[in-house]
């Protein structure tokens, strides 16, 4: 059985806190229809998706609670840690542009399993028109709390869409001590020829810079109708741009649940891995996620820590 560290997936109880993105009724998001993800998901959920892997350590991403609601996120999932283990690791939401964002930064920091935050600036360009998401990159106080994160020890997972790759490298390039996770691959929608040429530059971008690092996650969102041989040239090409040591896989769960279970995912990372070397499988199936995100699987998770 195959141990994993799960660097990026979710986790909801609908009387913990409110998620109006999540409870909204006949709205088709870019990922999919929700309606059979609308109930809780809790960590003894994931447990039974991962049944035919050994899940060492996980990192939860913040899911878009209700305003107001984010101090709360994060103590359900801490309280939820404490108890069950897992996550082991919070990337909570933070709106960098606030000028109280220090603030609320100290207050998310007083949870032991914090490990960063998240601000989407990208999701697809249809709900960016709408949401005007991207607004935040020119704001120069975004901008500073971006590179205060850093400062603070925390990381920054960055979701975007492939057009804001170039704008973004030269941002990042200015907080060269925020460790920052691109999550779900930088969001590769266009993926004719042309669109993976454009992605690849771009993610190529962000590779250049150190403290930069690449999640493959989420690929069902671009491509409800995936095969293993549908995503291995995104899957191969971050590998190759990043490289192993700063590449991590993570499941998008209950997400990506919309379009293949939790063994198919992870089953086709070690289909597209396995000419792979053992040492390079460890740091994509779990050591890069445990480095990053500053987990203690050894301590927290099992007496024998080896990553098979």
């Amino acid at each position: 059985m195959r141990r994993i560290v799960d660097a990026h997936h979710h986790l909801w109880d609908l009387s913990a806190c409110q998620y109006p993105w999540l409870m909204a009724q006949g709205v088709k998001r870019f990922f999919g229809d929700p309606t059979p993800i609308q109930k809780n998901y809790l960590v003894s959920n994931l447990r039974d998706d991962a049944a035919h892997y050994q899940l060492d350590a996980s990192v939860h991403v913040q899911v878009g609670v209700a305003p107001g609601d984010e101090l709360k996120e994060t103590a359900w999932l801490q309280k939820t840690g404490d108890d069950a283990g897992l996550p082991s690791a919070i990337v909570a939401y933070c709106e960098l542009e606030n000028p109280a964002a220090p603030d609320h930064l100290d207050a998310q920091r007083a949870y032991t399993r914090l490990r960063g935050v998240r601000q989407i600036i990208g999701r697809s360009d249809e709900e960016d028109r709408a949401t005007g998401s991207a607004r935040v990159l020119d704001d120069p106080v975004w901008r500073q709390h971006l590179g205060l994160l850093g400062t603070l020890g925390l990381a920054f997972d960055l979701q975007l869409t492939p057009r804001q790759l170039p704008h973004v490298a030269e941002i990042l390039a200015d907080c060269p001590d925020t460790k920052v996770a691109l999550c779900h691959c930088g969001s590769p929608w266009d993926q004719s020829s042309a669109g993976i040429k454009s992605w690849r530059e771009g993610i190529g971008l962000l590779a250049s810079l150190p403290n930069v690092y690449c999640k493959v996650s989420g690929l069902g969102m671009f491509d409800h109708n995936w095969t293993v041989d549908s995503i291995r040239p995104i899957v191969e090409s971050c590998i190759d741009i990043f490289g192993s040591e700063r590449t991590m896989f993570g499941s998008n769960f209950p997400v990506d649940k919309l379009h293949a279970s939790y063994s198919e995912v992870w089953r086709a990372y070690e289909e597209i891995t396995s000419g792979l070397d053992t040492n390079e499988q460890r740091q994509l199936f779990a050591e890069t996620a445990r480095k990053f995100y500053r987990i203690d699987c050894a301590s927290a998770f099992a007496p024998d820590s080896s990553i098979e």
